[in-house]
């Protein structure tokens, strides 16, 4: 019988156990802190300053709550032990991007999110492996930037890749309410392509954010709606033909974009006047499956093997990778299980989506 194919876990988040005041240091509010609770062993709270008032005074607002494996590798390297991944690739949770700030202290605070990634990379790649994946690290990383600024951002990309040893760099789907063809966007994702690096694309700062206060729908509707956005923006701008060799990998398993693809479609050829102002090549050809690969990559992360299969049958597996969204409650808990209890699975498109894909977009060897 042969060994059951590697887990790289394409879609996971970290933070590091303390950080800087960052309203304190810039003067301005808006910033996210990590209280710890010492009644609470292992547990912490995400908190957003509401004012700039000395840290005894200061009006927060509650984010989230966290617990140890969101910031300790020795509790995620147990977690991976316990469900057979075997590596995960690391990077910031979205809300830690800080696009609105001022650009040098958005600087300032990817850098010291990107060192402690790195760290954490460096730190146990040359520790014993504990996983059936011969050769593989623990830990891969991709990186922020400061995208209000494209030299920042491009700075900060090139020291990720060239001197930490990160995979890429994970963006989000908006830039203040820029879409992804915003120049300043381009510019970064143009030097991503230069320095071969991959780019992961995760939703934030979801549109129409009252409407969706309610039911939790910022995270259920308006996330997946943001990705499709995102997608159908680098499709319709012409972005995957001016930069052929971009590797980009939508969370989420690309949002809605899959249930939406036949509008595309339909709406490019039925208003092309409005839809292929600046491409004049259909939708589908980016996405589906045929002579050549998809042009971008997805993560796993449908919740349902339905909707999982429907990918599948769009893009097929060499650009589906295993996303679990941990440590998060609307991740997978158990990361590629629903993957491994699909019966009707070739052993190449399961091998695919639990570790080749994702392979291929981070460039592994």
């Amino acid at each position: 019988m042969s060994a059951a194919p590697s887990k790289i876990d394409l879609h996971t988040h970290i933070l590091p156990e303390r950080w800087p005041d960052w309203t304190t240091r810039t003067g301005y509010p808006g910033w996210i802190s990590l209280g710890h609770d010492p009644a609470k062993c292992g547990c912490a709270r995400m908190m957003q300053s509401l004012d700039a008032g000395d840290t005894q005074s200061r009006k927060n607002t509650f984010f989230r709550e966290v617990q140890a494996n969101c910031w300790d590798p020795a509790v995620r390297l147990e977690d991976m032990r316990r469900t057979g991944v075997s590596t995960q690739v690391l990077s910031t949770v979205p809300v830690m991007f800080s696009y609105w700030a001022k650009p040098q202290d958005a600087y300032d605070l990817a850098r010291l999110l990107n060192d402690h990634i790195a760290d954490v990379c460096q730190t146990h790649r040359g520790s014993p492996q504990r996983f059936p994946a011969a050769g593989m690290a623990p830990f891969e990383g991709l990186a922020t930037v400061p995208l209000q600024d494209p030299a920042m951002a491009c700075k900060e990309l090139e020291r990720c890749v060239q001197d930490l040893g990160l995979r890429g760099v994970q963006i989000g789907t908006n830039l203040n309410g820029a879409n992804l063809d915003d120049p300043r966007i381009q510019e970064l994702l143009t030097h991503a392509e230069r320095l071969k690096a991959a780019v992961f694309v995760h939703p934030w700062d979801m549109l129409e954010p009252k409407r969706l206060d309610k039911y939790w729908l910022k995270w259920l509707v308006g996330m997946p709606t943001e990705t499709a956005i995102a997608v159908a923006t680098l499709i319709f701008s012409g972005t995957f033909d001016r930069l052929p060799g971009l590797r980009v990998c939508f969370a989420h398993g690309g949002g809605s974009l899959p249930a939406i693809l036949g509008r595309l479609e339909h709406g490019h050829a039925a208003r092309p006047d409005l839809v292929a102002v600046d491409n004049p090549r259909r939708p589908s050809l980016y996405a589906r499956q045929g002579a050549t690969p998809a042009r971008f990559w997805v993560d796993s992360l449908t919740h349902d093997p339905d909707a999982l299969r429907h990918l599948l049958a769009i893009m097929g597996s060499a650009r589906i990778a295993l996303g679990s969204d941990y440590p998060f409650p609307l991740g997978e808990d158990h990361p590629g299980v629903m993957i491994e209890g699909m019966a009707d699975l070739s052993a190449a498109d399961r091998a695919n989506l639990l570790c080749g894909a994702a392979r291929e977009f981070l460039a592994l060897s």
